[in-house]
């Protein structure tokens, strides 16, 4: 894999705020929070972190590819199990400190756990802190394939 494009380095204020130049604020870890959203729907489908190599690599291949942490290496999703993103935009926020993918999935989902979103729960109804036996998660979608089929080494 070929060396990361080198990013611009941040200028002033309104110019990484209103200009056209790509200025990513990656935090003291190396990192930028990237959220990726099918283009189509916009459902949110997942949440990662991207350093230079992967944005540059993403920017590249067009093909949605995040540094994972627990690896300590880059990750193009989708390498082991074809549910590769294909990255149709790209986004910055405004002050180019976190990413935003929308992305065509060629798969069937993007959650390694078989769903077609990683957010497939969300907290119950009346859920109180104060009460932590009620911080009950439901789920709101079903698996769109089967992990242990496409994750052989699970």
């Amino acid at each position: 894999m070929p060396n990361p494009a080198s990013f611009p380095a941040r200028t002033t204020t309104p110019e990484v705020e209103l200009g056209t130049l790509l200025q990513p604020k990656f935090g003291p870890d190396g990192m930028i929070p990237c959220i990726t959203v099918d283009h189509a729907t916009n459902e949110v489908l997942m949440f990662a972190f991207m350093n230079a190599e992967s944005l540059a690599h993403t920017i590249r291949t067009r093909k949605a590819t995040y540094w994972s942490r627990s690896r300590g290496k880059l990750w193009v999703k989708g390498e082991e199990s074809g549910n590769v993103l294909k990255v149709v935009d790209l986004y910055v926020d405004c002050d180019q400190d976190v990413l935003l993918l929308k992305v065509e999935n060629a798969g069937l989902g993007a959650c390694h756990n078989g769903y077609p979103s990683c957010f497939y729960r969300r907290l119950s109804p009346g859920a109180d802190p104060g009460e932590p036996q009620s911080l009950k998660l439901q789920f709101t979608a079903e698996r769109a394939f089967d992990p242990a089929a496409v994750y052989k080494n699970k």
